[in-house]
């Protein structure tokens, strides 16, 4: 008998009437407005408006979402088109499955999207999310001890996660809590990018490249430990060989960064927004500039009497017998 273990909830859904309370998309919604919240105060803090993030972000959570879901059903396709699966519910998107790095990549062209339309600079947008996106992470996590899914091997330490599930293949035991150890981790990274982020006065997108660099590590320990059904490449998951080729792809982006774009952007966020259709915001001034401009014509016109003047000053003062000559 175990003295002490975290334990698992006996169901991951309440239902309301006829509207399910699912706890692993409660841990979605939130880790979101948290990211948000904190990321707003971030571009505040650096010049940027209020509200830029928010709308940024409205093109950014959706793509994010898709792409997670996208690399969890193409990595375990067999979870959902082997013999005795329904592809229907790789739709299912509130009984789990995102993959971290599907929804960075895809969630990054939502944002590019956003930010162009803002006429913002994305690398800039991305520093002042990154902490917000760990500590979003970190209470993602706990969706996964809802659901009951992603723990480590069998152990009997005192934290121990008692798995009490039986589907798709459990056994019910006690396991190591992965989701806790990368939850923790994740907090961890964004303190870290906090902290160096005031330090160095990082930008160009070198924040945002920290936290994934640090992530990877710790993703990288954490996904070694787990136990459940993964494709392997050489005697190790997937997901090993993700996190070790982005940790060295954002390593590389931080040293060229920094050679090429030293210091941190001074300036955001235009004063003046880009409106929707594409037009200039600068075209009225520009039209007002050049009636200015008009108006001043009549000087080019005085400047040439000025020499005709000189000339009646000149034999003004010449002396009578030159007049006479």
């Amino acid at each position: 008998m175990e003295l002490a273990y975290i334990p698992s909830p006996s169901r991951g859904v309440i239902h309301l009437g006829p509207i399910p309370l699912r706890g692993y998309a409660f841990c979605i919604i939130i880790g979101v407005f948290v990211a948000v919240w904190l990321g707003n105060k971030r571009w505040v803090a650096r010049g940027g408006k209020v509200g830029t993030v928010a709308d940024i972000a409205v093109w950014a959570v959706p793509f994010g979402l898709v792409g997670g879901r996208l690399y969890h059903v193409i990595t375990d396709y067999e979870l959902y088109f082997s013999e005795g699966r329904d592809w229907v519910d790789a739709f299912k998107v509130w009984q789990g499955g995102l993959g971290i790095w599907g929804a960075i990549a895809l969630g990054a062209v939502g944002a590019w999207i956003g930010c162009r339309r803002r006429g913002i600079p994305l690398p800039a947008w991305a520093d002042a999310l990154a902490p917000g996106i760990a500590f979003a992470q970190a209470i993602g996590r706990w969706g996964n001890w809802f659901n009951q899914e992603l723990y480590g091997r069998e152990t009997h330490l005192p934290w121990a996660l008692h798995i009490t599930s039986s589907t798709d293949g459990r056994v019910p035991g006690y396991y190591h809590p992965t989701f806790l150890y990368e939850s923790l981790w994740c907090v961890g990274v964004g303190f870290l990018v906090i902290w160096a982020d005031r330090r160095f006065k990082l930008g160009h997108g070198r924040a945002f490249a920290l936290y994934v660099a640090a992530y990877c590590v710790g993703r990288g320990w954490i996904e070694y430990m787990r136990v459940d059904d993964a494709h392997h490449f050489l005697g190790l998951r997937l997901n090993d060989w993700t996190a070790m080729i982005v940790f060295v792809l954002a390593v590389v982006y931080m040293i060229v960064s920094a050679k090429k774009r030293p210091g941190r952007e001074e300036i955001v966020e235009p004063e003046t927004d880009t409106p929707a259709d594409g037009t200039d915001a600068d075209t009225e001034p520009k039209a007002d500039t050049s009636e200015t401009a008009d108006t001043d014509t009549p000087e080019p016109e005085a400047k040439e009497d000025a020499p005709d003047t000189e000339a009646e000053d000149i034999k003004k003062d010449e002396p009578e017998s030159a007049k006479k000559s």
